[in-house]
């Protein structure tokens, strides 16, 4: 079984300027042969990860800040990990789902239900591949159990790169431009952002500002009563890692009963732990008593970097028919294993050295200690605008000297961190998100602050 070494580097190990030569050479050969639609933000090829470090083909060792875009819950080559994948693929390593049920699969299903149901309240399980999956599942099980067809998403959002989650993406142009026509029936409306308040808003009125603007549209251009569902990020990703006001997600819940349309809450990059909670979306309103959705879509952390996904319903909502929707590879046991000892370790089952009770409670305390250091900076570097996040979902936004976005001062402190060995990753118009794997320490923490603090001094 694989352990974690006790020497495990404290600090980025460079041993060649970046990039290397094997980088180089793989790049080049990388950008001969695969598709022109990756993006390849920094020079770098890892070879091999050890818990929050990942080291490339030169040698150079990193600490890793943005965990696959917020997918290796656990780390890199997790001993409990790398034993649950083992032994299930030593057993089989598929059956298919669809036609033939699965004792690991329908024990995840068992777990992933019982941090979401209420006295009274049944949830039932689909399981996918990928995010965009998960997030197809929804809106077709919405449009097929209400009979409606209008879906409203909103400005900011991601939710995959599929026709259906495309068109419900509100982030970024290029991911549409070129690809029409999309799904029909699909509207967009602002996200409740405490930074840059919508609608002439303010911080403290946004949350409203927004459900009243989709009351308005309600009275005058989609009607009420043809609409399936509204799907929101709890805490948007893409967008900017932003949080909306405590009182946004209730009022969408109360709205949302009001007019018979299922809320859906994508959890893709913020659930599985990341925020501190299970669910991003149980940071509002008594724990998530007061918004409780009806539908919910995983994928990223639910198995430390092996592909599942999952969409849960409440049992009343899932109505479709039997053979209505299904999927080869989705809810993969080997993938399955993966999932429970990534479960494992977030419910504290097993405990990771140093992390507390569980997975949760460090991503809410090395959270913490992050955003306070980080909004202590902010005073150092006034281009610093704004400290947001839960957990270990974390956005630092940059701003010119009249507080609009400044996206290419963001670029030039990303590739400063990365040059000194901080593996980060953009998003928003200005964001820098800091999201790393759930069993990052103080210590590493402290590390990776000490290098994003020397890279702003450097600009």
């Amino acid at each position: 079984m694989t352990t974690l070494s006790q020497t495990q580097p404290r600090q980025p190990l460079l041993k060649t300027a970046l990039p290397g030569p094997q980088t180089r050479a793989i790049m080049e050969r990388d950008a001969q042969h695969l598709s022109t639609s990756y993006m390849r933000p920094y020079p770098f090829v890892p070879d091999h990860g050890e818990g929050v470090w990942l080291t490339d083909v030169d040698g150079n060792t990193m600490l890793d800040f943005f965990a696959g875009i917020a997918v290796s819950t656990t780390g890199h080559a997790h001993p409990h990990v790398v034993q649950a994948v083992q032994e299930q693929i030593g057993k089989f390593a598929h059956v298919c789902l669809t036609d033939y049920p699965q004792e690991i699969t329908t024990r995840l299903a068992e777990r992933l239900v019982s941090h979401i149901e209420r006295p009274g309240e049944k949830w039932r399980v689909f399981f996918g591949n990928s995010g965009a999956e998960a997030v197809e599942a929804a809106v077709k099980l919405a449009r097929n159990h209400t009979g409606r067809t209008h879906i409203i998403s909103t400005l900011g959002s991601f939710h995959g790169r599929t026709y259906g989650a495309i068109t419900l993406t509100g982030s970024k142009t290029k991911y549409k431009r070129g690809f029409g026509p999309l799904l029909p029936n699909v509207s967009h409306v602002p996200y409740p952002n405490p930074f840059r308040p919508p609608l002439g808003s303010t911080p403290e009125t946004c949350g409203q500002a927004v459900l009243n603007h989709i009351e308005g549209l309600f009275q005058t251009v989609i009607p009420a009563d043809e609409v399936a569902a509204i799907i929101i990020e709890p805490m948007q990703g893409e967008g900017g890692y932003i949080v909306p006001p405590a009182d946004f997600l209730p009022g969408l819940r109360a709205l949302c009963d009001k007019y018979g349309i299922l809320l859906i809450f994508d959890e893709v990059q913020a659930g599985m732990g990341r925020s501190g909670k299970m669910f991003s979306f149980q940071h509002f309103g008594a724990d998530g008593q007061s918004c409780q959705p009806d539908i919910v879509t995983l994928a990223k952390g639910i198995a430390s970097g092996l592909p599942i996904s999952a969409m849960l319903a409440k049992e009343r909502v899932m109505t479709w028919p039997v053979g209505s929707h299904g999927s080869t590879f989705g809810g993969n046991p080997v993938a399955a294993a993966a999932a429970h000892a990534t479960l494992d370790l977030l419910e504290g089952v097993v405990k990771h050295p140093g992390c507390g009770a569980n997975l949760m409670e460090n991503a809410r305390e090395v959270g913490d200690s992050i955003m306070a250091e980080l909004r202590a900076m902010q005073a150092e570097f006034p281009f610093l605008g704004d400290v947001r996040g839960r957990g270990l979902f974390i956005g630092l936004e940059f701003v010119k000297p009249d507080g609009s976005p400044d996206g290419a001062l963001r670029d030039r402190a990303s590739m400063a961190m990365f040059e000194r060995g901080l593996l980060n990753l953009d998003c928003g118009e200005a964001v820098i998100r800091i999201s790393p794997p759930l069993i990052l320490t103080r210590e590493e923490a402290q590390t990776g602050l000490s290098i994003m603090r020397e890279a702003l001094a450097s600009l």
